[in-house]
């Protein structure tokens, strides 16, 4: 028994050597790693399957005088429907929504173009400037006036109709921001440390909210709040309109996932 340990332990000696040779060529070899594109398909939150148009009419808007807010979403959103929708695009005028709510309430039914709000909402002081959100709370009601969008459905056969409330607006914010900053020692080692450094900052702060509307009914079909807001140095010029793109951009893919499948783009690391 004695006599046959010598030859096990070299046995054993002989697999630890081949195992570590081995490991030592997978180790020179290096694994190889390749970036293959994948695509999500995400389905639509809304059932549009019984409209064959869209109509982005246009939306109760205020903020910044900078920026006409109205008319640059629905340019922006129709573009965007054109090219990663199905549905056809109807142009039209961006419809002025505070005017024709203003007329609304002061025709008290007398305009046949333009239905009355409720007897209860007619004692609703409509802001003719819209500077904040509360200020977009009584316009609220004008989603609600199924005869109005029904009528405007009619007069475009019956689509799907997006309009809401868009509230693009500046802010300003001041305090101590975390950054963080390269050190070396002596020995020309470097490392990085935070650093809280008190900055200044302006930029913008864009609120929509998007209502889909049945143009067969005139009833609500979804509604969807986004807030997205943008800050930079107090010494960077950066004109609104440049802002307000910029913040939308983040908002449209959500948008475009109501209404229609969308696909994913990333990539996912194989390992050879």
């Amino acid at each position: 028994m004695t006599a046959l340990a010598p030859r096990n332990q070299n046995s054993r000696g002989l697999k630890l050597g081949v195992m570590a040779v081995v490991c030592a060529l997978v180790a020179a070899c290096g694994v190889t790693s390749y970036e293959v594109p994948i695509e999500t398909p995400i389905q639509p939150k809304l059932d549009v399957t019984a409209f064959q148009r869209v109509l982005i009419a246009g939306f109760v808007a205020g903020g910044t005088e900078d920026v006409d807010v109205n008319q640059e979403t629905v340019r922006l959103l129709r573009s965007q429907l054109r090219s990663k929708s199905s549905l056809r695009v109807i142009d039209a005028d961006a419809m002025p929504l505070v005017t024709i709510a203003l007329d609304q309430q002061k025709s008290n039914g007398g305009a046949e173009s333009a239905p009355a709000p409720p007897v209860e909402d007619r004692a609703v002081v409509l802001p003719e400037r819209i500077r904040e959100e509360k200020d977009l709370e009584p316009y609220e009601r004008l989603f609600a006036n199924t005869a109005y969008w029904k009528r405007i459905g009619e007069e475009y056969q019956n689509p799907l109709i997006v309009t809401g409330t868009v509230l693009f607006t500046p802010q300003s914010r001041s305090g101590y921001v975390s950054r963080d900053v390269e050190q070396y020692d002596s020995f020309g080692r470097r490392r990085v440390v935070p650093v809280r450094t008190y900055l200044e900052r302006k930029g913008f702060i864009l609120r929509p909210k998007f209502v889909f509307i049945d143009g067969r009914t005139g009833a609500t079909m979804h509604a969807e709040s986004y807030r997205e807001e943008v800050l930079y140095n107090a010494q960077q010029n950066t004109p609104a309109l440049s802002s307000y793109f910029e913040l939308m951009d983040r908002l449209v893919p959500n948008f475009l996932t109501t209404l229609s499948s969308q696909k994913i783009r990333g990539t996912r690391v194989l390992l050879m």
